[in-house]
């Protein structure tokens, strides 16, 4: 059986997410986040990072990793277009977008102001930071203009990924003002009972 390694306020989040929407048996094993200010890899997991997740003889980090290992292996075809699907780009452009251009910015915030406690001494490079997520989400904005989801024909795994970046920014403060589709976005995912079980695993 399928075992994810679980902290609420982790990307572990967007995990339990896919396998909620997927309706995937596993076995949830939760764990105390450890702040990582000056060292990395030390969660109580076999890969000492959050998320974690182990598939038989497979163990793997990274949330991206996860979700479009978990897609491949087990999707049956769910919430992600086909390879040769005209829509299959755009689901690998936002797939990725959601963490290496809409997070980076916000997880600076998260930081120096929540793990380093240095808010004031940075304030320069978390009001830069909060400048860089604007002009990612923006991005983001645009592309939801007449559309409920990411992609036209309708809610994806590409919407997991980016779901818990936008609501990494609302929690941290890095949520951009102004945008109204991205805002009417965030309440569209918060309201999916998938998201809502993932949520009660651990904190909202």
């Amino acid at each position: 059986m399928l075992k994810l390694y679980f902290a609420p306020f982790t990307r572990a989040v967007r995990v339990r997410w896919l396998l909620e929407e997927l309706a995937l048996p596993y076995e949830l094993v939760r764990v105390d986040f450890q702040p990582t200010t000056d060292r990395f890899f030390q969660q109580a997991t076999p890969t000492g990072k959050l998320p974690s997740l182990e598939d038989g003889e497979v163990s793997i980090c990274e949330s991206g990793a996860m979700v479009e290992y978990l897609l491949e292996r087990y999707g049956e075809g769910r919430l992600a277009p086909a390879p040769g699907d005209p829509e299959r780009a755009e689901f690998l452009q936002w797939l990725h977008f959601a963490e290496s251009t809409a997070f980076p910015p916000v997880g600076i915030v998260a930081w120096l102001a929540r793990y380093k406690g240095e808010a004031d001494r940075y304030a320069d490079l978390i009001e830069d930071a909060r400048g860089r997520a604007a002009a990612g989400f923006a991005f983001v904005e645009a592309a939801l203009e007449g559309r409920e989801h990411l992609l036209a024909s309708g809610f994806s795994a590409a919407d997991v990924m980016m779901g818990f970046s936008v609501a990494a920014a609302k929690l941290l403060g890095a949520f951009p003002a102004d945008f109204p589709n991205l805002e009417a976005y965030h309440e569209r995912l918060q309201g999916r009972p998938a998201l809502q079980r993932a949520l009660d695993a651990g904190g909202a």
